[in-house]
């Protein structure tokens, strides 16, 4: 008898998650456990072949998860990511080059306009052209009480977030040819917003709005812009959002699959967003949540 489909319930860890802080950004070896990633999982099957993507956030977490997937379907991939970040930038392109792919670390802050664009152009030199956009990147902060909400980590959210994306993506938008694909990391918290990530759910739910509203007008070139809304997902982020210990111990336990997920749950939602295989898909949010709702 052939091997039953792995229970989801169990397919990665059940246990609770360690108590641990860490400082903003936030570091994937001092995590506990370290994320899986797919280093070891993830197949890939030529579904990018000699695609060139970028992706913002891509040292760790998510983005790292994303642009193994990618190079192991055949991208080259360049990763943006804040100079405090380069050990794990590091780790990322060694994974990416191990595919035999180009890997470019472009490091700096995306609050900053003239870096944001920047890396697009680097981008398009370093890899000879752009055809896949990954907006990724995010900050986000506990919030003990609406009235207790600082205004420079407000604008901190704000502008990595949303000012940050929309930098870059508008820099890249101009060069984009038909086939080309944006792909935004949205949130559960776009829909299910929680009263301590207040500011970071608003900007969440913006990046929903900018996507709805720019594949409209990107459908008429043939590009499709599309979002993925995780869910919780053990990243750096996590540890760095200033939780409690118990709070960062129970972390996902509230979805129905009863757990948390690993950012390489996420990969194949990318891959597909990205290749040809979602040809009739724009505007779309793509739900990777644990069966949380939108």
């Amino acid at each position: 008898m052939a091997d039953s489909t792995p229970d989801p319930r169990s397919q990665h860890r059940q246990e609770e998650f360690p108590g641990q802080q860490q400082d903003q950004p936030g570091l994937t070896d001092q995590m506990q456990p370290v994320p899986d990633h797919g280093e070891q999982s993830y197949v890939g099957h030529a579904r990018l072949e000699g695609r060139r993507a970028l992706i913002t956030g891509g040292d760790s977490g998510i983005g790292r998860a994303v642009a193994i997937a990618f190079a192991r379907e055949g991208a080259d991939v360049a990763i943006v990511h804040m100079p405090e970040e380069q050990s794990d930038a590091d780790d990322t392109i060694e994974l990416i080059r191990a595919e035999g792919r180009q890997g470019l670390s472009l490091a700096g802050d995306l609050r900053d306009e003239a870096f944001a664009t920047q890396v697009v152009s680097e981008t398009r030199s370093g890899l000879g052209g752009l055809d896949i956009l990954v907006l990724n990147a995010a900050y986000q902060h506990d919030i003990d009480g609406f009235e207790n909400l600082e205004t420079d980590k407000l604008r901190r959210v704000f502008e990595t977030n949303l000012f940050g994306l929309l930098y870059s993506a508008r820099a890249a938008y101009p060069h984009l040819e038909p086939g080309s694909s944006i792909i935004v990391t949205a949130s559960v918290q776009a829909f299910e917003p929680s009263p301590n990530l207040i500011d970071y759910a608003m900007t969440k739910a913006a990046q929903v709005a900018f996507v709805k509203a720019l594949a409209e007008e990107a459908g008429e070139r043939g590009i499709r812009v599309n979002a993925v809304a995780p869910g919780p997902i053990w990243t750096p982020l996590i540890p760095a959002t200033g939780w409690s210990d118990e709070r960062v111990k129970t972390f996902g336990s509230d979805t129905p699959l009863g757990r948390a997920g690993q950012p390489a749950e996420l990969a194949g939602a990318y891959v597909y967003l990205a290749s040809a295989e979602s040809s009739y898909t724009s505007g779309a949010v793509l739900a990777v949540t644990g069966g949380k709702h939108l």
